[in-house]
């Protein structure tokens, strides 16, 4: 009995719980220095939020302790228990959570402990996509299995959004990479990347006319028939796909030409034509050959025009004032340093002002003059890179590579599909995590409020990817138990 207590702690992943303990030391340290106030001295009193993140650091040990402890098989057999208890809580958090900062999305326990149950969620929908996924002859190919697991993906995601967090349910998209690795059709993510540049280059260009022809419609078309030949490559030979690409060129060029200095005319009409002639010839070719490839591509063609085409009445009718606002700020569509850019002008110039090494723990003035908000949560990078500089910055980035790398490590050696499904979805949402937050902070991406993992202030950003690690832990110790 005593061998079997110990057994999960003699096989856990110590690298892995290094990294995780250095992160969250790290954070803390981040914290204190974005928090820190003179007139009130203190690292460790309660009232303080060092002082409360080290109370949640302490409650995540005991946590772990807990999870570690428990069966093997605990969280496969409760998954779909625990994601129906989460999507429950989260409906009901929509009618009982007051509005904070105008999202309904914060139970609120007492006056200085609030939790978000959308930070749970994510962990007990990666159990409910492994459990789904671990089913005998799972195969999500096809259409029953594919819809039921896009079902458990979206389901939180659409019940955050009635919260009014939408940044919160965008995190769910990550999972992408957990449905490609399992099986997805690279033709499914290819479509998703496309519609996120496609969307980015009509936004940013839709307003520049180039003679009579709109350069955004333009750019995306041209970019819709490199991929339609890019895809062409894998099916006819070499040669073929040449000639079809000097035929572009050489069609291009001269009506190009004839444009420029006899008929003005809108040259997406040209790349439009070619698009169609490339999809009538595909999907004559699907039909001839009997093979369903051909069609996709088609397939892939007509959803891009359609989607090109859909993005004005989106941006401006679906999304909120402030998103579009904040999406035409990061995209330097307009300039708000003092408004909607303010967050973003002011995080930029604390990171640049710590230049190659800092300017040293407490010592970092955008962050103790208060000009950056919500500078020890969402914006905690900021005071890294002022305090601790470059170098600390790259530390930080390098910290997170090594452990993403050592989590997809971990997934890929898991004996089960349930073990290898569950790692990677919480590489997948820890990925994306820091991506769009250090993006957000630095200004390339635009800002959506998510916390950086392990590093900001919060209990409930903390406590959820605690549980979600060690649940993986957890799985991946039971793999060598007798």
């Amino acid at each position: 009995m005593k061998n079997d207590s110990l057994a999960q702690w003699r096989t856990v992943d110590w690298l892995t719980v290094s990294l995780y303990c250095l992160m969250v030391a790290a954070g803390w340290i981040s914290i204190c220095g974005a928090s820190y106030d003179f007139e009130n001295p203190t690292f460790f009193s309660p009232s303080a939020r060092p002082g409360m993140q080290l109370i949640w650091i302490g409650i995540s040990s005991m946590l772990i302790f807990v999870i570690m402890m428990m069966d093997k098989h605990f969280f496969e057999t409760f998954a779909y228990i625990i994601y129906w208890f989460l999507i429950a809580l989260l409906i009901l958090t929509v009618f009982v959570a007051p509005d904070i900062k105008g999202s309904h999305s914060w139970l609120v326990i007492t006056s200085s402990i609030r939790l978000q149950p959308a930070e749970f969620a994510k962990f007990a929908t990666v159990l409910a996509l492994a459990k789904r996924m671990n089913n005998y002859n799972f195969n999500l190919l096809t259409a029953r299995n594919f819809l039921s697991s896009l079902i458990i993906i979206m389901l939180p995601a659409v019940c955050i959004i009635m919260q009014n967090e939408t940044g919160s349910a965008l995190v769910f998209i990550a999972l992408a990479i957990v449905l490609y690795r399992e099986g997805m059709s690279g033709y499914v993510l290819l479509t998703g990347i496309c519609a996120v540049l496609f969307f980015i280059i009509e936004l940013k260009y839709e307003a520049t006319i180039w003679q009579a022809t709109p350069a955004g419609e333009l750019i995306v078309t041209s970019i819709i028939l490199l991929m339609i030949i890019f895809m062409l490559r894998f099916i006819f030979k070499a040669r073929v796909i040449a000639t079809y690409f000097t035929y572009i060129i050489i069609a291009a060029a001269i009506i190009g030409y004839v444009s420029t200095y006899f008929i003005t005319f809108n040259l997406v009409l040209l790349t439009l034509s070619m698009i169609a002639g490339f999809v009538l010839y595909l999907l004559f070719y699907s039909l001839k050959k009997y093979v369903v490839h051909y069609a996709l591509i088609a397939v892939f063609a007509v959803m891009s025009v359609g989607f090109l085409y859909s993005i004005d009445y989106v941006f401006d009718n679906v999304l909120e004032p402030h998103q579009r606002e904040r999406i035409m700020v990061s995209l330097g569509m307009i300039d708000d340093p003092a408004g909607k850019g303010y967050n973003v002008n002011q995080s930029k110039i604390a990171i640049g002002s710590g230049g190659f090494v800092g300017k040293g723990f407490l010592n970092g003035t955008q962050t103790k003059l208060k000009y950056v908000p919500e500078q020890d949560t969402d914006f905690i990078f900021c005071t890294v890179g002022e305090e601790f500089g470059f170098l600390g910055a790259i530390f930080v980035i390098a910290l997170y590579c090594t452990f993403l790398l050592r989590l997809m490590h971990l997934a890929e050696r898991q004996d089960t599909v349930f073990g290898r499904v569950y790692g990677y979805g919480i590489m997948s949402i820890i990925f994306f995590h820091v991506l769009v937050n250090i993006g957000m902070v630095c200004g390339i991406m635009p800002v959506i409020g998510i916390p950086l993992p392990f590093f900001s202030y919060g209990g409930s950003s903390l406590l959820g990817f605690t549980i979600m690690l060690f649940i993986f832990l957890r799985i991946d110790s039971g793999r060598k138990e007798r």
